[in-house]
């Protein structure tokens, strides 16, 4: 009789695995997030110059750290990244379907 031989995996292939977020997040992305924490530390920064009841304190820093939350982390995270292939403008289209 023969004996089945089972194939062990190596190292090498379980070390090899590819991460999901290389499938979403692009060097784009990664450059945005950087942009909005710069933005953010100089929000904070503005913030604590200052007294308290300064313009910069109630007036600056709260438009700049709202864009930083409310626009720069969003597009950071919710940009796409474009790839080449699926959009190369030739889709097929199934004859049966219209």
């Amino acid at each position: 009789m023969s004996k089945k031989i089972q194939k062990r995996i190596s190292k090498q292939q379980k070390k090899n695995r590819i991460s999901p977020f290389n499938i979403y997040w692009d060097k784009k992305n990664y450059l945005t997030l950087l942009a909005g924490l710069a933005i953010l530390v100089i929000g904070f920064f503005v913030m604590s110059s200052g007294n308290w009841n300064s313009t910069s304190a109630l007036v600056f820093s709260p438009v700049i750290l709202g864009i930083a939350y409310l626009i720069i982390f969003p597009l950071s995270i919710f940009s796409k990244k474009n790839n080449t292939q699926e959009n190369n403008g030739t889709e097929q289209v199934d004859p049966g379907k219209s």
